[in-house]
């Protein structure tokens, strides 16, 4: 059984950047497609960046050119660089394959709030 394991996530003022960490465990890591989710109080979970297993990346369009994700394959990890941070951005982040296929995990917190 796979497990998911979010880190990074707090709180930060407008503007400022975090970098979220993912590892996964229990599984051929490296041939998945991985993404990051978003889950807001009220919406369903979303899907807010993608990463092959060869790197080529996709964003939906809000986060385009403010977030970045990477994927380092020998540590089976999966990683989101958010820069430029709004409050709009606030939430519980969770990453999983693309399309899901393992259990989620607890996700990281991240409050953007002067």
């Amino acid at each position: 059984q796979v497990q998911l394991v979010e880190s990074g996530g707090g709180l930060v003022q407008p503007g400022g950047s975090l970098r979220l960490s993912c590892a996964a465990s229990g599984s051929i890591f490296s041939v998945y497609v991985m993404g990051w989710y978003r889950q807001t109080p009220g919406k369903q979970r979303e899907l807010v960046a993608s990463i092959t297993s060869s790197g080529g990346t996709d964003y939906v369009d809000p986060v385009k050119g403010q977030f970045t994700i990477s994927r380092d394959n020998a540590k089976n990890t999966v990683y989101l660089q958010m820069n430029r941070l709004k409050p709009e951005d606030t939430g519980v982040y969770y990453c999983n394959t693309v399309p899901t296929y393992w259990s989620w995990g607890q996700g990281t917190q991240v409050t953007v709030s002067s």
